[in-house]
């Protein structure tokens, strides 16, 4: 990609993110800002991540709501990350969107707050929701039991998923770092160039408790996970093997896309952080953030659309709303290590 449609001369020494006041509002014209070409381009990725992460995790949200039998319990998480999903869709990435079009950040301070807040927080959300998944996934395969299903812990995780997300988005609204401009000056972050100690302590933080952990929390669940379809294997050396590579594909899918989404922007805003002013050029900033942003449209996808079990569950239900139908059987234990998202009910 020619860099010249991102960048002007002056676009090679802007900072990854412009939170200083007077840099929010009535910033000179073409200062650190992308040429028309990659404003263009901008909108048209934006405009992509917008339609089909709404679409995609509103189709979700309609099969729950249309089939009963797929409320299961560890099906709520599920729902959890298409909500949080499809709401950074709508609330966020339109803005974002409308921003780019324009050229420019179009609601002042106020509104660099709440797009800076709300994409933190629902992105904090499906993450968490991410991670209880893996550690569901690790504990049904581990730990069988026969007992019915149990809606109290998945609502608890729900909720926990929330107030753990507000926990470290809102801070940042009450004076402990700030939202501000990024990247290219029409979306909004964490402020990862103010240089102050209270601002490193929060970033640091955030790093920690909402990437690191997570990630070496999924490392630990879906590691074990294979060992435990390896036991099986053992055993079963058929249908279990076979299990066995689905299983590690799901896996390495849903680590590598988890780690493709996030991980350069979470490099970038570091190198921005703790890095030598002005390192970061546009080119470098908006990419990643893109990245980060389809995460939207990608999660359904692996949870829903790569999961054979869940179209044989639809196509299931659709047959018992038949007169003449008979009862779907009830998948047995070796179902549960063939399915990597969902939980027999």
């Amino acid at each position: 990609m020619d860099s010249r449609m991102f960048s002007g001369q002056a676009g090679l020494n802007y900072s990854f993110n412009l939170s200083d006041e007077r840099n929010l509002m009535d910033e000179p014209p073409g200062k650190g800002k992308l040429s028309p070409a990659g404003f263009a381009v901008l909108s048209v990725v934006l405009g992509f991540i917008m339609t089909f992460g709404f679409l995609n995790n509103f189709i979700v949200l309609l099969l729950f709501c249309k089939f009963k039998k797929l409320r299961t319990p560890v099906n709520m998480m599920l729902l959890n990350i298409s909500v949080s999903d499809m709401l950074v869709c709508l609330f966020g990435t339109t803005l974002s969107f409308a921003s780019s079009i324009r050229g420019k950040w179009l609601l002042g301070r106020s509104g660099c707050n709440w797009y800076g807040f709300i994409n933190s927080c629902f992105g904090i959300v499906s993450l968490i929701s991410l991670v209880i998944l893996s550690y569901d996934r690790y504990s049904t395969l581990t730990v069988y039991n026969k007992r019915g299903p149990d809606y109290r812990k998945p609502l608890l995780a729900v909720g926990g998923s929330w107030l753990y997300s507000l926990f470290w988005t809102v801070p940042p609204l009450l004076g402990w770092s700030s939202y501000g401009i990024e990247g290219a000056g029409t979306s909004c972050s964490v402020s990862w160039t103010v240089q102050t100690t209270q601002s490193h302590a929060y970033i640091i933080c955030l790093f920690i408790f909402c990437l690191g952990i997570p990630i070496l929390v999924m490392i630990y669940c879906y590691s074990r996970l294979l060992l435990a379809v390896k036991q099986v294997g053992k055993v079963r050396k058929t249908t279990a093997r076979r299990r066995e590579y689905h299983i590690l594909f799901m896996v390495l899918t849903t680590a590598a896309c988890y780690m493709l989404c996030w991980m350069p922007y979470g490099v970038v805003a570091l190198m921005a952080t703790f890095g030598p002013p002005n390192i970061i050029s546009p080119v470098a900033s908006v990419v990643p953030s893109l990245l980060a942003k389809t995460s939207t449209v990608i999660n359904p996808l692996i949870y829903i659309l790569m999961n054979k079990q869940y179209f044989l569950k639809h196509w299931h239900i659709s047959d018992d709303t038949q007169p003449n139908s008979t009862t779907t059987k009830a998948p047995d234990l070796s179902t549960y290590y063939y399915c990597c998202c969902y939980r027999a009910a």
